[in-house]
């Protein structure tokens, strides 16, 4: 797993130190030495990487990552490229598409988010192959709810997009008065038709950004 090294490591750099990770990291380890494991050990820290701290205007939360072959690459809902879009992903591109006027995309990577200032965090990190929530409960739930703590105190303006029950439960966390906080059902096409779809969540937190001096997020992927 490569380090935390940007402006994140400061502020979760207690974690690092607590009894649960150092249990969460010999897990982990041992699981990748013995299964095989999703997202790959050098993008399971993407998200952080991708976006520093500083840089955070959006959290998107997502639950695990992806558990087939070549999807996963440490951003939740974001597969990598070449990669057939995954039907939640494809909900959240017909949202975009009616909120924004958004092209249908024909790559489900959404790297370009993530270095607009968008995290897109899954609340656990690992994953078996083809055993979805394989690694629910085995400590990486504490070290994300760190991260979440962390946005919440940050002194600025951020979106937190709370689709489903697994991220809304999050919500107790956030009580910060200078955020917005969305929240609808999962894009899933179990759910997504019980109020993910006309949510506009998307054009919701353009118009937040907008009022408080910020640039709007281009959601448009090529």
């Amino acid at each position: 797993m490569p380090p935390i090294s940007n402006d994140w490591l400061s502020p979760l750099k207690e974690e690092f130190g607590k009894e649960y990770y150092k249990k969460l990291y010999q897990t982990v380890n041992e699981e990748y030495k013995t299964h095989v494991i999703y997202p790959p050990a050098d993008d399971l820290f993407n998200a952080f990487h991708f976006t520093p701290l500083h840089e955070v205007k959006v959290v998107i939360l997502g639950q695990d990552p992806y558990h087939n072959e070549g999807q996963a690459h440490g951003l939740c809902f974001s597969v990598q490229k070449g990669v057939e879009i995954p039907p939640s992903l494809l909900n959240i591109y017909k949202e975009l598409q009616d909120d924004l006027n958004c092209t249908m995309p024909s790559s489900g990577y959404l790297k370009k988010w993530a270095d607009q200032g968008v995290l897109l965090l899954n609340t656990v990190l690992t994953v078996r192959a083809h055993e979805a929530n394989s690694h629910k409960g085995i400590g990486w739930e504490d070290f994300t709810d760190a991260a979440i703590r962390i946005l919440n105190e940050q002194d600025r303006p951020i979106v937190f997009m709370l689709w489903g029950s697994n991220a809304r439960e999050k919500k107790k966390m956030l009580n910060n008065p200078k955020h917005l906080i969305l929240e609808a059902p999962h894009p899933s096409p179990l759910s997504a038709y019980r109020g993910f779809f006309g949510c506009r969540h998307f054009s919701k937190c353009n118009a937040f950004l907008i009022k408080n001096g910020l640039d709007p997020i281009d959601w448009q992927i090529d």
